[in-house]
């Protein structure tokens, strides 16, 4: 069989093909038992996306082994916190890092992680950047978005090479929330409603959410510049 008359029989048994779904216990990985055909795990999952802002700045203007330091400091701060609340790692992409948490506390667990990594940022990497280059006029900024749904888990790429595709609402609006403005953590009105007082009120009984309007689709989200302090 040629290569074009390959690609169509794959792509005709895709599209013709009954899917086959089960509900998930876990959250999914390459060692998930899925296959290259139609066959896929339904979830209720939070998705976290904490992606630094202006990384190509960065790399246009820094030097390689610096951009490279701050890349390094800030993913690895974010996947520790994201693994201490729960969440499985899902992606580096970049300059950023997606993460999916379930269970019934999955809303709390992933904004209290969202809260975790910008107060590292300001107070654990920032400073350590700064002992070590003292005259750097350079500015860590990151945005982290946070969103719930069910998702829709397969697995994509050819075998040898391939990975696990997320389709639903979560995967895809939380990775826009985290393009918004810089300095922020962004959360939909689904995460918000059902957000734990832990992770909504803070030491001083004040509400660290405020409601904005989301232009992208004219619905209401909450944007926070609150910290939660590591020990």
């Amino acid at each position: 069989m040629g290569r074009k008359a390959d690609l169509e029989s794959w792509c005709n048994s895709v599209f013709r093909d009954a899917w086959e779904t089960r509900q998930g216990a876990k959250v999914p990985d390459e060692d998930s038992k899925l296959s290259l055909m139609n066959e896929a795990i339904e979830l209720e999952a939070t998705v976290l996306y904490a992606d630094m802002a202006d990384s190509t700045k960065l790399v246009d203007t820094k030097k390689a082994s610096f951009a490279a330091e701050i890349y390094k400091t800030f993913l690895h701060c974010a996947a520790r916190i994201i693994q201490h609340y729960g969440g499985a790692i899902t992606a580096y992409d970049g300059d950023r890092i997606m993460a999916v948490f379930i269970g019934d506390q999955k809303n709390t667990n992933a904004v209290n992680a969202a809260l975790e990594i910008r107060w590292a940022v300001l107070h654990i990497i920032t400073p350590q950047m700064k002992r070590t280059y003292q005259t750097t006029d350079y500015v860590l900024r990151h945005v982290t978005g946070v969103d719930s749904s069910s998702l829709f888990v397969a697995k994509t790429g050819v075998r040898g090479a391939n990975d696990l595709v997320w389709v639903g609402r979560a995967a895809n609006h939380a990775a826009k929330l985290s393009s918004l403005p810089s300095d922020y953590i962004y959360i939909t009105k689904a995460v918000y409603g059902r957000l734990n007082d832990s992770a909504k009120l803070g030491s001083n009984g004040k509400n660290m959410w405020e409601p904005r309007t989301w232009t992208f689709n004219d619905q209401t989200i909450y944007r926070s510049n609150w910290t939660r302090s590591i020990g």
